[in-house]
C-alpha cells in the first residue's frame, strides 16, 4: 500500500495554497456549484456524527463554516423517536440554512418495526438515502420498503470487529441480488482497518456505491483510529481519483470521529486537504 504523505501531496500540487485558491475560484462558476461528477467534480458533504456533541443548530453552523453545502443527519441531531412534525421542522431548519439534506443515519435495524420506522423517518425528512445497518434476516423486508418508499438504503460497513458488515464485500454479497436501490455506504476508514483497499473496493462495488464516508486512519488494522485526512495511511489522492474515474454520483461525506468536543479544526484541515487534492487532480 502506498502512503501519500503531506510532502508527496505538496510536490504533486506544486503549492497547497494555490490549489485551494483554484478550488475556490472554480466554485464560483455555475457548473461547479452543481458539483456535477460527470464534469470531473465530487460532491463533498458532512456526516453530522462529526458534531455529535453539539446541537443541530451548531452542526449546521460548523458545516457552513467548512464551506460545505450538503449534510446527512445522525440521530443526535434528528432523534429517531421524533414525531413527523418534529422531523419536518428539523429538516426545514437545515434547508433554510442553505444546506442540502441528502440522507440520514447510520440507523441500526434489528426488527421489521425498526425498518418501517427508518423509512417513515426518512420520508418525513424528505431524504433519498438511508445509511443503515439492517440485520441480515431483514434484507428482504428492506427491499420491499425501498420499492414502496422509493428511498435508497446504503449499508454501512463497520470494520473488522463488526459481526454484520465488516467490509463492503460482506454487504455486497448479501445484496447483489436485490433491488439496485439497496447498496453500500463505503466507510473508507473501516474498510482500511479491515485490510481492504478503499480504492479497490470503490471500483469493485461501483454498481452499488450509494454513499461514501470519507476519513483517514492511523493504521490499516483493527487498532487504527481516526486522524485528520492526510495524516493517516489511506491513499486519499488515489481514492478521490477512483471516485472520479467511476463517475461516482453520490456524496463523499466527511465523518471525523476524532476530537468529539472540538472537531472543527480537524474537520477543517481534512476538508482543506481533500479540496487541495481535487484541485491538483484537475490541474494534472
Amino acid at each position: 500500500m502506498r502512503k501519500t504523505n503531506r510532502r508527496d501531496f505538496l510536490k504533486l500540487s506544486g503549492m497547497g495554497l494555490a490549489s485551494a485558491a483554484l478550488w475556490g475560484n472554480r466554485c464560483s462558476s455555475e457548473k461547479v456549484q452543481k458539483q456535477d461528477t460527470s464534469d470531473g467534480f465530487l460532491k463533498l458533504g458532512m456526516a453530522s456524527y462529526t458534531f455529535r456533541e453539539f446541537s443541530l443548530e451548531e452542526a449546521i453552523s460548523m458545516t457552513k463554516r467548512l464551506d460545505l453545502e450538503t449534510i446527512s443527519l445522525k440521530s443526535f441531531h434528528l432523534p429517531l423517536e421524533s414525531t413527523e412534525q418534529e422531523i419536518k421542522e428539523a429538516a426545514e431548519k437545515v434547508r433554510a440554512s442553505g444546506l442540502a439534506l441528502y440522507g440520514c443515519g447510520v440507523i441500526y435495524m434489528s426488527s421489521k418495526e425498526e425498518v418501517e420506522r427508518a423509512f417513515q423517518y426518512a420520508r418525513a425528512a424528505g431524504v433519498k438515502v438511508i445509511i443503515g445497518v439492517p440485520n441480515h434476516d431483514l434484507l428482504g423486508f428492506v427491499e420491499e420498503k425501498v420499492k414502496e418508499f422509493d428511498i435508497k438504503l446504503a449499508i454501512h460497513n463497520h470494520g473488522p470487529t463488526d459481526k454484520l458488515y465488516p467490509t463492503p464485500g460482506s454487504a455486497y454479497e448479501r445484496i447483489k441480488g436485490l433491488d439496485r436501490r439497496v447498496g453500500i455506504c463505503l466507510d473508507i476508514g473501516h474498510t482500511q482497518r479491515a485490510g481492504v483497499d478503499p480504492s479497490e473496493a470503490a471500483e469493485m462495488y461501483k454498481d452499488r456505491l450509494l454513499d461514501v464516508h470519507i476519513k483517514d486512519v492511523t493504521q490499516a488494522d483493527a487498532e487504527g483510529t481516526t486522524v485528520e485526512i492526510g495524516r493517516g495511511v489511506i491513499d486519499i489522492p488515489r481514492f478521490l481519483k477512483t471516485l472520479l474515474a467511476i463517475h461516482y454520483q453520490g456524496c463523499a461525506a466527511l465523518e471525523f470521529e476524532k476530537d468529539g468536543k472540538d472537531p472543527l479544526p480537524g474537520a477543517a484541515e481534512s476538508i482543506g486537504f481533500i479540496k487541495g487534492v481535487i484541485s491538483s487532480i484537475q490541474i494534472i
